[in-house]
């Protein structure tokens, strides 16, 4: 089966910038997306053969996560066990043999002034992860907002200690990885160096000054399952780029 998740900064945004070609080319069984913006009814987007899931935040043009998915699960959630509901971050479906989250991590902020809610948001969702762990397979995917080691990152030095590079959301992507839990792209590739993010600023994707943030991780007994995990550079239309699981599940 092949996963996708793109944080694209702005569904309706995106919608006018070739989304549904993307989306039909890429010919996903499992299409996640992140940073929606966008409140219930305000973007028309129902592809044939999908049931979709979404989630807002409370807050308008803020957030927000959706799931397109040609499996109709067994059962949908929001949040994280009742917690983190009202800024849209978290949708689990659940299948037969795996469960299937999707999440955009909240951002540290300038001067990581949330720093204290997004290491309170990292507790709940490993917690969570090993609990859904503990009954069957996880594929855990999103903008999770951390470049986990320096070859993530194309200017670690100059970075570290800013909101995505911090030493305290690193451990906890270490923590979370050590808890029973494989980055896919970094088990299969771990000397390649691709990002999935760039600044609108100084022409950074154009120089590729970017950062790895978007991920798909797996349970470590699905790992041997996974075929390839890729990152779509080449698609435009957010300041993220897709990322891809194929995997025999």
């Amino acid at each position: 089966m092949k996963f996708v998740s793109w944080n694209v900064n702005g569904f309706r945004a995106v919608l006018g910038k070739g989304f549904a070609d993307v989306f039909s080319s890429l010919d996903a069984d499992f299409f996640a997306l992140q940073e929606t913006k966008m409140q219930e009814g305000q973007a028309e987007f129902a592809p044939e053969g999908y049931y979709s899931y979404m989630t807002y935040a409370e807050k308008k043009g803020y957030s927000g996560t959706a799931i397109f998915t040609r499996r109709e699960p067994l059962s949908v959630t929001y949040g994280i066990e009742g917690k983190h509901t009202d800024e849209g971050r978290v949708i689990t479906l659940e299948y037969e043999d795996f469960y299937f989250v999707c999440a955009y991590v909240p951002n540290a902020q300038d001067e990581l002034k949330r720093l204290d809610y997004r290491m309170e948001f990292e507790d709940d969702m490993r917690n969570y992860l090993i609990k859904l762990n503990e009954k069957k397979g996880v594929i855990y995917t999103g903008d999770l907002n951390v470049a986990h080691e320096e070859i993530d990152i194309k200017n670690p030095k100059a970075n570290r200690g800013k909101a995505g590079f911090s030493d305290e959301e690193r451990a906890k992507m270490t923590e979370l990885l050590s808890s029973g839990f494989s980055d896919s792209f970094r088990k299969l590739y771990p000397d390649t160096v691709l990002y999935s993010w760039w600044s609108y600023r100084f022409r950074a994707r154009e120089n590729n000054a970017g950062w790895r943030l978007d991920y798909f991780l797996v349970s470590d007994s699905l790992m041997e399952k996974v075929n390839d995990s890729k990152i779509h550079t080449e698609i435009m239309g957010s300041d993220h780029c897709p990322v891809e699981l194929d995997i025999n599940i």
